[in-house]
């Protein structure tokens, strides 16, 4: 797992080069013939990449997108009218059964439907109209690291050239720096931390969200560690009935509009007693702030999981798990 979230620079840059001509294509097609909205199609990491473009699509492009259940095609076998949308199917190894019936379902329903894999000779790429191959290159380790990372800059690749917007193109041309920056800032404060935890939160919100589930999977896959992932704005109802002493919460903060709502979920916690560990934002007392590069507030997240893993992967040996073999798990899931 470490070595392959290492490889995540250098996969990136490659991705990058190699897919611009088909996202260009891409995004002036979605230009001239915007869809009537977007699907995505994901499990576990996946579908935590899936969140984080569905926030650069409805909030950048105004184009309301969802994530839809597989079993809805796979286990119930309707099919919903999907005429004129544009379907996205993010898959590691593009071969778990109930996505290949969502995108042939999304097929047959009138969607266009584009797949973002990483094997390019998958069962999942033969069947879509396109492929954005996620060029993240072999991945043996359980826990999906480079290629969350390379399914999220494809994300951010494609909304770019969508909006043609030239600040976050030109970010993107650095972030394989960024991703290296942020690897070379380990978080020994929140490993320390956590060692001893027998649960936690993990707060985000807009695209951060996205890297939020992400990293509470992590938890639980690597470290045998139960995390939940929240909006900072969903935190407050219910679930701060469990914020106090004993019970640390991880904040992911970029900067944009969100910024200041998370920082005040984070400013309740630390109120309650709670010990809480951020990435990003400001500094607020009482809050240990783990390194993270300043960025493009949408791609920011992406850098964070970069850093997060690192830390993940030593928090599982320090627990006493091996990160590359998680219990009762394997790397394909077939799920139906």
């Amino acid at each position: 797992m470490f070595r392959e979230a290492a490889e995540a620079p250098g996969r990136v840059r490659a991705q990058l080069a190699l897919n611009r001509p088909a996202i260009e294509a891409l995004a002036a097609r979605l230009r001239s013939q915007p869809p009537r909205a977007v699907v995505t199609f994901g499990r576990g990491s996946s579908d935590h990449a899936a969140t984080y473009l569905r926030y650069l699509v409805e909030t950048r492009l105004g184009v309301m997108t969802a994530s839809a259940p597989p079993s809805v095609s796979s286990v119930y076998d309707a099919a919903p009218d999907m005429e004129g949308m544009l379907c996205m199917v993010i898959s590691q190894s593009g071969r778990s059964p109930d996505l290949l019936a969502a995108a042939q379902a999304a097929t047959a329903a009138g969607a266009t439907v584009v797949a973002l894999v990483n094997d390019e000779a998958s069962p999942l790429a033969a069947q879509a109209d396109l492929v954005l191959p996620l060029h993240a290159g072999p991945e043996l380790s359980v826990a999906a690291t480079k290629s969350y990372i390379c399914a999220v800059t494809a994300a951010a690749q494609l909304v770019g050239y969508w909006l043609e917007d030239a600040e976050l193109l030109a970010a993107l041309d650095n972030l394989p720096d960024l991703l290296t920056e942020a690897w070379s800032r380990p978080w020994p404060q929140a490993e320390a931390r956590l060692t001893s935890a027998r649960g936690l939160y993990v707060l985000g919100r807009g695209p951060g969200f996205g890297v939020a589930q992400e990293a509470a999977l992590k938890f639980k896959e690597t470290c045998g560690l139960h995390a939940e992932a929240f909006s900072a704005a969903e935190v407050r109802h219910g679930p701060m009935a469990l914020v106090g002493p004993g019970f640390p919460i991880l904040a992911f903060v970029q900067a944009d509009e969100t910024q200041d709502g998370v920082e005040a979920a984070v400013a309740a916690c630390v109120a309650q007693g709670a010990e809480v560990l951020q990435v990003g934002g400001r500094d607020q007392a009482g809050v240990c702030r783990l390194p993270a590069p300043a960025a493009h507030p949408a791609l920011e997240p992406i850098a964070f999981v970069q850093g997060f893993y690192r830390m993940a992967c030593s928090l599982a040996v320090a627990r006493g798990y091996d990160p590359d073999r998680p219990p009762h798990l394997s790397k394909i899931t077939e799920t139906t």
